[in-house]
């Protein structure tokens, strides 16, 4: 599988993206090509638009789908990961929030497939970090094989603060995305009592999982991510980091 080329969609049927999303649904069972495509406009997908165009032709002269094919190899290879379809897209220009929206790029992942975002860089490190984020994903999910329902606040604060400590061990520091700092020791400790802690078993499909991992209103912007982080750096700062292994130990074990 790998890379899809997408560039080749986008030619195309750039101002039809629903009809261009049609091609995704073998990829996603019995859904249709408008509901993909609200899908993936919630994490980042761009909505036509001219600056939307710059960003695709400027994705295409940086042969931007062949450098991701090439990443995403490499880390294949070194994490003996699962062989999925990668796709590629312009990053929505006129965005809401996207989770690491200060860096120009955003991302979904699914256990057999990921979504890679993209808009104009200066550092083609930042593209390797997003991937090494969403790949970490895809290796998690496949590995702990729960249904998406099943999933709690606590797996998936862990399972964030995991893909950004891969970011850290792969790219470096300068590649954090901002919320692994947005917090001071004392601030994280205090949120965890005041918001976190009795609601760690919250499901997926729960109204309080999205609000207490994203923040937002009375709750710390993006309170759940920058827990994340800091809970798994706490954790290798007394355990020898493995890759392979952070697919598969379980959420408590972090606590």
């Amino acid at each position: 599988m790998g890379i899809i080329q997408t560039d080749q969609w986008l030619q195309k049927e750039f101002d039809r993206p629903v009809k261009l999303c049609k091609r995704l649904q073998p990829y996603f069972k019995d859904q249709t090509a408008n509901g993909i495509y609200d899908q993936l406009v919630s994490f980042g997908m761009y909505r036509p638009s001219r600056p939307a165009l710059s960003n695709l032709n400027w994705m295409v002269e940086q042969k931007a789908w062949d450098k991701v094919g090439k990443l995403f190899q490499k880390y294949k290879t070194k994490w003996n990961g699962p062989d999925i379809p990668v796709f590629l897209f312009p990053l929505a220009q006129n965005r809401g929030f996207f989770i690491r929206e200060e860096k120009s790029k955003a991302g979904v992942s699914f256990p057999d497939k990921m979504f890679l975002f993209l808009s104009q860089y200066e550092d083609p490190k930042e593209i390797e970090a997003l991937l090494v984020h969403e790949y970490h994903h895809v290796c998690r999910l496949r590995m702990l094989n729960k249904k998406m329902q099943d999933y709690t606040l606590l797996d998936s604060i862990v399972i964030e603060g995991l893909a950004e400590y891969a970011v850290l061990k792969n790219c470096g520091q300068e590649y954090l995305a901002s919320w692994c700092n947005m917090y001071t020791e004392k601030e994280i400790s205090r949120f965890w009592e005041q918001y976190l802690k009795k609601h760690l078993g919250k499901k997926k499909n729960e109204r309080a999982h999205d609000e207490l991992l994203y923040g937002g209103g009375r709750i710390p912007k993006l309170l759940g991510y920058a827990v994340g982080y800091n809970i798994i750096g706490k954790f290798y700062e007394e355990h020898n980091y493995s890759t392979k292994l952070s697919f598969k130990i379980p959420a408590e074990k972090y606590l």
